[in-house]
């Protein structure tokens, strides 16, 4: 049995795609989400799908990165499937098959690869944050709540609980910004 499985990061993304072309494969079965693919634990209806394939299925993704975003996660999962004698393969990189030998390759490389754009995407990421800072210009997030308006109703007597409720932030906000003074 074709058993399909599609992902999508966020809830305003759109699944149709994913699910279409996983049917169009012949996929009898077809699990689908949106969650962030960051950690495949998270992930409860993966876990529903790697529980539902049987030996001798195939699972199958769109794309490699519908299923993974780690190789850790890659190879755990992988494992899983090859102790439940269960194939895998990716529509979009055509090569990755792990029911031949080429094919598990192909996973293997494609993998490594995906890992190192990864980790070279956060090592640019920090380089332009320690940049930005070093200019001044990155100053993080801009303040939730206007400083003087909360110190103003605390001067008049209001209580942080009351001030809290009016400008519509947690209590904390408000206690923070009081010890502050």
């Amino acid at each position: 049995m074709l058993v399909g499985y599609g992902r999508v990061s966020s809830a305003d993304q759109d699944l149709t795609v994913q699910v279409d072309a996983l049917k169009d494969a012949g996929c009898e079965r077809v699990f689908s989400e949106k969650k962030s693919g960051r950690r495949a634990g998270d992930r409860a209806t993966l876990a529903e799908a790697l529980d539902f394939v049987r030996q001798g299925d195939t699972l199958l993704v769109t794309r490699l990165d519908r299923l993974a975003r780690s190789t850790q996660d890659l190879h755990n999962i992988l494992a899983m499937l090859d102790a439940k004698g269960v194939g895998f393969k990716c529509l979009a990189q055509s090569g990755v098959d792990t029911t031949t030998s080429t094919g598990k390759l192909m996973l293997g490389v494609l993998g490594a690869v995906a890992a190192f754009e990864a980790d070279l995407r956060a090592e640019r990421q920090a380089e332009g944050i320690a940049k930005a800072k070093a200019a001044g210009k990155y100053r993080g997030r801009a303040p939730s709540v206007d400083y003087s308006q909360v110190r103003k109703l605390r001067k008049q007597g209001v209580s942080p609980t009351e001030i809290s409720r009016l400008l519509g932030v947690g209590r904390t906000t408000i206690y923070r910004i009081i010890a502050g003074d």
